[in-house]
């Protein structure tokens, strides 16, 4: 199908989704008390790509989706933040940001060393098509983002084949964790309770901003999401503006800065919508808030959900089991690591999921977690995606070099 009747599909997915997840029958009461709206916003239309009815890596809709509503989504979610209120947030978030970068630079090599005891013929190879290359890159773009993948795919040079192939592990792995997490975020006060973890840093964010809407919500009106969305979008045609200038210029003149994914524009555009709506929040656009400027973010968050299922193909397993093989130890390196350092400092599932996906997803994902939970959290998600840039491609280095080592 084409994207216009793609984009039909997936509206009609959200708006059954979230208005059984409304709905007061107790059969679905007790079904999305177990099962979270947005996995499925996020799962049905991964079923469209494994059905073949909708080619999700080439869709036209997830670039525009991902360059243009999620940057507007930022600046509306930010207008309404209250910057002392994250500062409580305190140290655990970083912490959980710094073990999940960790655990997945030792996760490759770790997975790596194992299987070439048990199964040497998956993590062998010679020249660019020595697995460890492609590999090294899964490192970039799972402790940064795309631009880190490619940078590293420029240090260590390996095949075409071997690359695409890692790329569909990448897009296997990373969005099973991702449905997980998403899980995960309708069962954090279980899971809380299961960590003896103190969220109380989490919930006070959450309703201090959530009353200061509530006591000064009004009806909106057409010019008011008018405003809105002008802001929105003229916020995110400002960030792409800049970033078109910035990434170029610093690329052709400071080439030691693409090292930080300085020179990405990704970067710039997620980076500065989301500093325009945080210094939009001391003006009077942050009364906007009172007219739904995070409800209108929400519903762009959810047409980028159902997006990035598009991508998803439950059967892409078959194509390369041995990577993929690859790709789950070491996921489940990271993910048992997060669980036992969150346990040890007794860090709120929220620093778990968000911390995981800041690395693993980057700025296209980590606002998505973070909303999971509630949107005033989502640029909390962000703040710590960029953090993944900076270090994104250093780690991931350390990270080729030490599978290299590691290989049989």
């Amino acid at each position: 199908m084409n994207d216009t009747v793609t984009l039909g599909v997936l509206l009609l997915i959200l708006a059954a989704v979230l208005t059984l997840a409304d709905s007061a029958h107790p059969f679905w009461r007790r079904f999305f008390n177990y099962v979270p709206p947005t996995l499925l916003c996020y799962f049905l239309p991964s079923l469209l790509n494994t059905a073949g009815w909708v080619d999700g890596e080439n869709t036209a809709l997830y670039p525009i989706v991902s360059r243009v509503l999620l940057p507007a989504s930022l600046v509306l979610f930010t207008l309404s933040v209250d910057l002392r209120a994250f500062q409580r947030l305190g140290r655990k978030s970083i912490l959980m940001f710094a073990a999940s970068a960790v655990s997945i630079m030792l996760g490759g090599p770790l997975a790596v060393w194992l299987l070439a005891h048990l199964a040497p013929e998956l993590v062998g190879g010679q020249g660019p098509d020595a697995v460890w290359r492609g590999l090294a890159t899964l490192a970039g773009t799972w402790i940064g983002g795309g631009a880190n993948q490619t940078a590293l795919k420029e240090v260590f040079q390996p095949s075409s084949n071997l690359f695409s192939a890692i790329v569909t592990v990448d897009v296997f792995v990373s969005n099973l964790w991702l449905g997980a997490l998403l899980y995960g975020a309708g069962q954090s006060a279980r899971i809380d309770r299961w960590l003896r973890a103190d969220a109380s840093a989490v919930e006070e964010v959450k309703a201090r901003v959530q009353q200061e809407v509530e006591a000064t919500r009004r009806i909106a009106s057409s010019t008011d999401l008018i405003v809105i969305l002008a802001v929105g979008f003229g916020a995110t045609a400002i960030a792409h503006a800049l970033a078109d200038t910035i990434a170029p210029w610093i690329g052709a003149n400071y080439p030691l800065l693409s090292r930080f994914s300085l020179d990405a524009p990704f970067f710039w555009i997620v980076g500065l919508a989301t500093a325009l709506g945080i210094a939009l929040s001391f003006t009077k656009a942050r009364q906007l808030e009172r007219a739904g400027a995070s409800k209108v973010a929400t519903v762009f968050l959810y047409l980028m959900i159902a997006t990035i299922g598009l991508k998803m193909n439950i059967l892409a397993i078959a194509d390369h089991p041995g990577l993929i093989l690859v790709g789950i130890i070491w996921m489940a390196f990271h993910v048992l690591l997060m669980i036992l350092f969150s346990r040890l400092i007794r860090a709120p599932y929220f620093f778990l999921a968000v911390g995981s996906q800041a690395c693993i997803g980057g700025p296209a994902t980590a606002p998505i977690i973070a909303a999971a939970f509630h949107p005033v959290l989502a640029p909390v998600g962000v703040l710590m995606a960029i953090l993944g840039y900076a270090v994104g491609t250093y780690m991931g280095y350390v990270c080729g070099i030490l599978m290299q080592l590691a290989s049989p």
